[in-house]
């Protein structure tokens, strides 16, 4: 019994040793880790409250938006990016708005809309959007120094061929022919043939003279060109 008291006395002498090396900085981390574990779990809390608020008003600015309230869809819009700023529904909201707006011919409003989007927005596909309804805005409004200008932000490539044709419209419609043509031909190379948008884009081509080279079936014997399905092969 002696021996199992001694070494239990050991064992809390070394522990007491190491707790009077140790004991701060393993509370400090306990300290840190339980904050850390709060915090997150607050973060997870209030952005799962965020995103059913503005869910809320979203619903709501859509509801307006159907109906054709454009200032009650203004106003939920304002409620919205108010609160609810940085999140997708707001800049969702803005596209919305900015939709019904100029659906009962209040394009003042919805430059404004588009432009809080382009300003503040955060989502790359939905400022992108944004910035090509602006520039047709401005383009409406013949303020093409400024379309332009709203088009030359860096943004995805996945909108290059728009931008193209929609700097191709506001070059037109300066009487700057040969750039919108550039333009234009960039935006038709860029488009799949699969989409429909493409023969819209055609048109605009074939309106100014300058319609794209069709393809057409190469004589027997001929070889497609490498990288073209068989059978196709351009004119020149």
């Amino acid at each position: 019994m002696a021996t199992y008291d001694l070494e239990q006395q050991e064992q809390l002498d070394q522990v007491k040793h190491f707790w009077k090396q140790y004991g701060n900085l393993v509370t400090w981390v306990l300290v840190l880790a339980l904050g850390g574990y709060a915090a997150w779990t607050g973060y997870l809390y209030w952005q799962q409250k965020l995103s059913v608020g503005a869910g809320s008003l979203y619903e709501e600015l859509d509801r307006a938006a159907s109906a054709g309230e454009v200032d009650k869809a203004a106003k939920v819009f304002a409620d919205l990016k108010d609160s609810y700023a940085g999140t997708t529904f707001a800049e969702q909201g803005a596209l919305l708005v900015a939709k019904v707006e100029v659906s009962r011919q209040k394009p003042e409003l919805a430059r404004a809309s588009l432009q809080w989007l382009v300003d503040s927005g955060k989502n790359k596909d939905l400022v992108a959007i944004g910035r090509l309804r602006l520039a047709g805005l401005m383009l409406d409004a013949k303020q093409h120094d400024e379309a332009l200008k709203v088009l030359s932000a860096e943004m995805p490539k996945a909108y290059a061929a728009l931008i193209a044709d929609r700097r191709g419209d506001i070059l037109f419609a300066q009487g700057k022919k040969e750039e919108a043509v550039k333009a234009y031909q960039e935006a038709w190379k860029a488009l799949p043939a699969t989409v429909d948008y493409r023969r819209f884009v055609e048109g605009k081509l074939t309106a100014a003279g300058q319609a794209p080279q069709p393809l057409q079936v190469p004589s027997t014997g001929a070889a497609a060109p490498s990288g073209m399905p068989p059978g196709l092969a351009p004119t020149n």
